[in-house]
Order: structure tokens, then sequence, then C-alpha cells
């Protein structure tokens, strides 16, 4: 008689299983309960016992996926040496533990001294060592046989007393606070200004490939020549010299250079201009206003700081108006005024670049061969990588870094 060996089902939902290992190989004779092979589901590990015992033909690989129900095995119960069922069943000696013990292989695997699902559930039970047993399985794995013939030897000698667990430090008790005053936390609506920044800086991470890309500019020119010109400068222009309009400049010249950068994404066309239009980022009591100075590729020094000074004082009054923020081909915002050494400013919609400023620091440089204490900024251009490559990004960036390095350029638009 030949008894099909089907995948046992390893819970609700599952279809499928691999075969890990088999525990015994074609043509050995099993007795009934012997385990043939071990399993693995997404839920659990399973061994695939006998039903009744002879000799055994294996019909699925190690490491196949198998169906739930699929035979993987047959028996057949008429091999010379099997055990029929009515014996397994009786009171006398059980068939896995009479038949003789095949040999361990020789060679070393992942499986040798791994007990089996079944023989670690036993191990637990008996109190046994899974060291002290020679695997006789398959690969040198511990079996269920092998773990019934060890509890039936001798108890090893009782192991030395384990020595004393240290004394467990106390725990100090949590320091009380006294004369914090009443603890308190306030609640109040956001504007509808700031609602809708958040709204405009949430959808540009979600809707643009934003990246951020370094470099940081030596202002030890510019800075010598605002010290030289700026009561010069302001008593001609009737305003103050200051960095932004140096910065403006010379971004609008390398946005020439590079119009990408100016441009944006308007459905499945690209959109560039001709002209920079600079948002300049303003910090409000009632948050970030960004009012745009146009046609700042046409401008003076003077021209660019005039309007910085029109929009500063028109922000201090809350008296930015939707007009003056309207459009903008590209932004410049300075964190710089308020302390921060480095940021990666958020792209201001539609457009696909915004340049960020930082505090001037001073710091060590190698100029020439020799370290010399240089005021430093660290720049930072963010910009949506579907329109601009990193080669545009970066060649923009170092351009701007070489007219600020270098200002006479700006004079002299070169």
């Amino acid at each position: 008689m030949v008894i099909e060996v089907k995948v046992p089902s390893p819970g609700e939902s599952i279809t499928e299983v691999e075969i890990e290992v088999w525990l015994v190989k074609s043509g050995d004779v099993v007795a009934m309960d012997d385990e043939l092979a071990e399993i693995n589901s997404d839920k659990a590990t399973l061994t695939v016992n006998a039903e009744q015992g002879g000799a055994i033909e294996i019909l699925a690989e190690e490491g196949e996926t198998v169906a739930v129900g699929q035979v993987i095995a047959k028996i057949d119960t008429t091999a010379a040496g099997s055990q029929p069922a009515a014996d397994a069943a009786s009171g006398g000696k059980s068939a896995e533990a009479s038949k003789p013990a095949a040999p361990a292989d020789t060679k070393d695997s992942y499986a040798k001294g791994v007990p089996s699902p079944a023989a670690e559930k036993l191990l637990k039970e008996k109190g046994v060592d899974a060291k002290e047993i020679t695997g006789s399985g398959r690969g040198g794995r511990v079996t269920k046989a092998d773990v019934v013939q060890q509890a039936k030897k001798p108890a090893a000698k009782p192991a030395a007393p384990a020595k004393p667990a240290p004394e467990k430090r106390p725990i100090p008790a949590m320091p009380v606070v006294g004369g914090a005053g009443e603890r308190v936390q306030t609640r109040e609506r956001m504007s509808s200004l700031r609602r809708k920044i958040a709204d405009r800086l949430v959808s540009v991470k979600n809707e643009t490939a934003m990246l951020t890309t370094f470099n940081e500019v030596d202002l030890h020119e510019v800075i010598a020549m605002r010290k030289k010109w700026k009561e010069k400068f302001k008593e001609t222009h009737g305003v103050g010299l200051g960095y932004m309009s140096f910065f403006t400049k010379a971004v609008t010249m390398a946005l020439m250079e590079f119009p990408k950068v100016n441009g944006q994404i308007d459905g499945k066309e690209i959109v560039t201009s001709n002209y920079a239009d600079i948002g300049i980022a303003v910090s409000t009591p009632k948050g970030l206003v960004v009012p745009v100075i146009r046609d700042a590729q046409a401008m003076t020094l003077a021209q660019i700081e005039q309007s910085v000074l029109h929009y500063a004082l028109k922000a201090r009054e809350n008296e930015i108006t939707i007009a003056d923020m309207d459009g903008g081909t590209f932004t410049i915002t300075n964190g710089g005024i308020f302390g921060s050494m480095l940021s990666t400013p958020i792209i201001n919609p539609p457009q696909s670049a915004i340049l960020g400023m930082h505090n001037i620091v001073e710091r060590p440089m190698a100029v020439n061969g020799e370290v010399v204490i240089r005021p430093i900024m660290y720049v930072a251009l963010s910009y949506d990588h579907r329109i601009i490559d990193g080669k545009e990004a970066v060649s923009f960036l170092f351009r701007i870094k070489e007219r600020l390095e270098d200002p006479e350029r700006l004079l002299l638009e070169v």
C-alpha cells in the first residue's frame, strides 16, 4: 500500500510553503510519526510527519515552493523493514526508538546541531541541552528520536551553584522642582496667511524633485569695497550699500547665463524668461512674504538697494500687497540676518530655484599657499531637478561665487 505525504496547512490564508530541509532521503525506511521534512510559511515553521511506516520516495526538492495539500512524497508500507501501524499504536516499543539511528553526515552543514521544531519542543520538556546531542538527522540535525535517546541517559552531575547576582543599585527618586509655577499651554488659531504658506510649502515638497547644492563665498573683496565706498554711496544715492545688492546683481547675471534656473514648468512645457524678477524673502509679524523686484537684471546696485529698502519698510508696516508678491522668476532668502549658518531653503512655486544666504563667519582659509582669516558665507541653491540638471545648478552657484569674490566683474558685467 502506498501512502501519499501531503503538505499540511500552516494556518488560514496560507496557500503555499517552502520546503526548508528534508530530514530523510529517498529510499529510507521510516516509522510512523517520524519527522520527514521541515516547511516554512509566512507564519510558522512546521514539520511533516509520517502517517505510517515504510520506504519513502521524495517528490519535491529542498527550497522548492509547493502548494498546501500538494503531494511531496510517497510511503510504500509494504517495503521490507517497515513497521505496521498497528504495532506502532500498541503499547510495545515505538518504531522510532527501536530503529537504528541513521549515520550522521560527516560533512558539516548549517543544520548541524540545530534541533527540528518537534525536537526543540521536546528538549524544553525534558530539560535537555541540544549541545549534548549528536544529531542523526540529515546534515547533523537533531531529531525527536535523538532527544528521546538522550533523555534515557543518566543525568550529568549538577553544575556548580551559580554566583549570586550583584546587588542592584538603588534608583534615586526624581527631583521635585519647586517654584516652577503653573504649567500652562496656549492655543491660537493659525492666520489665513500662515495656513496658505504651510499649504504651499507642503505642496512644494510633494510635487517637485527638490535638491540642494552648497558652496562657500569669500566676501573679503565685497566687504573691502563696501567699507571704502559706503559713505560716498549713501551720500550720492541716499541709501545704504548692503550685501543684498551684490548678491542680487550676481544672481541676475548668472540667470541670464543659465536660463533654466530662471524658468518654470507649465504642464508639459518649460517656460523661460529673458528678464529676472527677483523675489526677496521678508519676515513680517504675520509670516514670511516674498515681494518681487522686477527687471532686476537691468538695475544698478543703487536701484536694487532702493527696491530692497522700499519693501523692507512696507513689510514693517504690514503693507505688502498681493500685487507686490505676484510673479517672480527666482527668489533670494537671507537667513544670515538671524544667525543661520547653513540651511536648505524651500523653492517658492512655481519657480524652479531659490538661493539661501547665511551669516558671515571668519574662518581660516588657504590663500596662495598661506593660511589667512577670511569672512566666509555658506550659500545654498535649492532647485527642481525636473527642469534643472545638477551640472547647471552647480555651475550657476559657482558663477555667483566667482563674481562675489571679484566684485569688479559685477560693475563691468563680465
